[in-house]
């Protein structure tokens, strides 16, 4: 997909970086080869280096190019990541569908002082993955797939490290498109079955071991949590564990626990009819921790991971779990259910513990789990807890790193108390409203103990309703690209 080449050569399109207020050696040769006409534009304002401007001009055959874009990045002073990942997925979005086949992209001139090339060529080959993306869908006059142009990097820096930084960019991009596939299918089409089975595919893509547990095997173990969630469906739970040994010894294991409720009506709870559509995303944690385990399977971090996915859907039966049942965990600790619909936290109780069982000693979940999240941070930052604070900064530091904002909750013993206020059970799965993004967070953190932890509630990040420049309406693959990250520099 990717090709390096230290000089330009033919090309349908060249892509080149421009800031405002400066005028590049790029700039400047092609201003040459079609004699002063760049200069005139850009004072007309038919080029802009205006941040994500995108703008394009045919050189009517006077250079090897046939037409040039130009990729505005805004001041040098003040250009980031997220600048340049936004400005090329505009771009890359806007090569879609055009006869144009391959394209020429003059990554030096998107390098500064702020930005070295390796970074560049990472975010040119995640950018253009995430853009390309389309969903899929179940028409029946459905449109032949747009056709994507072939990219060749051209550089001067050392071609070896370019092309390993455009190949783990690209590997970041495809395992977050991976996790935006899972997201959008219905609920019919992916029950916990289905996940279960997407699994083990990948696991046996990437030599990782597994171990899928179904319902006789969790009521052997006391998964009380999760089992109940299920009461009421017709489809069977699963307890999914995916694990990769990326050192010798399975030590210093990072246990990454997403929710994996394939649907969620709210139970006996029951959630409004506009509340419940959507709800196939809310096994989005699921999705981005299989995103991750892509991402690893394809890099081969030297990092243990057991990757663990609790999954069932939340139905009303005759069956089904009701508000002021009491269940028991895996972990022994009894649970007073005052709403049904707060069941992610429940099946992420019993899945947090056997990530432990596993040989977890650090803990990441990941979930779509509460509203209320949304009303705290809107839908463009992911809330976070932890218990341990070194172990957060280096998530922090990764999602940082990844453009993909976190924003941390607080814990208070008084939460505790909330969460431990019940007559007759060790915990409540619901003390109320206020604060509910926190105390579905406190809940978790019951069971992660003293395990290094953090949470991480992606009920607002993990979709969104408009299109961007990375990427079509409907799944994100939110936080796929920041636990790769972090899995790729643990404890370095």
């Amino acid at each position: 997909m990717f090709q390096v080449q230290e000089k330009s050569g033919s090309h349908e399109a060249v892509v080149v970086g421009l800031f405002e207020g400066e005028i590049s050696r790029f700039f400047s040769e092609i201003d040459r080869l079609i004699d002063g006409q760049l200069t005139a534009l850009l004072k007309e304002g038919d080029i802009s280096a205006k941040k994500k401007a995108v703008s394009k001009i045919h050189t009517l055959g006077k250079t090897d190019a046939k037409r040039y874009y130009f990729a505005g990045l805004g001041k040098q002073d003040a250009y980031t990541t997220e600048v340049l990942r936004q400005t090329l997925g505009k771009l890359f979005k806007s090569l879609k569908g055009t006869n144009i086949s391959n394209v020429a992209v003059m990554l030096d001139s998107f390098v500064t002082d702020r930005m070295d090339a390796l970074e560049a060529a990472h975010i040119t080959a995640e950018a253009y993955c995430l853009a390309s993306y389309e969903l899929n869908t179940y028409k029946t006059n459905k449109k032949e797939e747009r056709s994507v142009p072939s990219i060749t990097v051209i550089t001067e820096r050392d071609q070896q490290e370019v092309q390993a930084a455009l190949t783990v960019g690209c590997v970041h991009g495809r395992a977050t498109n991976s996790a935006r596939t899972l997201v959008n299918l219905p609920p019919n089409k992916l029950t916990a079955v289905e996940l279960a089975a997407y699994a083990v595919k990948l696991a046996e893509k990437y030599d990782m071991d597994y171990k899928i547990l179904d319902k006789e095997e969790m009521e052997e173990l006391g998964m009380g949590a999760l089992l109940a969630v299920n009461q009421g469906s017709t489809n069977p739970p699963k307890m999914i564990a995916l694990l990769y040994k990326g050192k010798e010894e399975w030590t210093d294991v990072i246990g990454l626990v997403g929710k994996g409720i394939t649907y969620d009506t709210g139970g006996y709870s029951l959630k409004p009819r506009e509340s419940m559509v959507g709800m196939k995303g809310d096994m989005g944690g699921a999705a981005t921790v299989l995103g991750a385990m892509e991402v690893i399977g394809e890099l081969r971090p030297e990092q243990n991971v057991v990757a663990v996915i609790p999954s069932t859907d939340n139905m009303i039966s005759g069956d089904a779990f009701k508000p002021d049942d009491i269940i028991t965990s895996m972990s022994g600790k009894t649970i007073e259910v005052l709403n049904t619909d707060a069941e992610g936290r429940l099946a992420l109780a019993d899945g947090i513990t056997y990530a432990k069982k596993l040989g977890a000693n650090y803990l990441i979940d990941v979930a779509t789990l509460t509203g209320g999240v949304i009303v705290a941070l809107g839908n463009h930052t992911t809330g976070a807890m932890t218990n341990n604070e070194s172990f957060y900064e280096q998530v922090l530091e990764a999602a940082m790193e990844t453009d993909e904002p976190i924003w941390r909750l607080p814990i208070f013993d008084r939460d505790k108390e909330r969460v431990r206020n019940s007559k007759f059970a060790d915990l409540n799965n619901s003390p109320g409203r206020d604060g509910h993004a926190i105390m579905a967070g406190v809940f978790l953190g019951e069971f992660a103990e003293d395990t290094p932890w953090v949470h991480l509630d992606i009920a607002g990040t993990s979709d969104t309703k408009s299109e961007h420049n990375l990427g079509p309406a409907g799944g994100t693959g939110v936080m796929v690209r920041t636990l790769a990250t972090l899995l790729e520099r643990f404890g370095e």
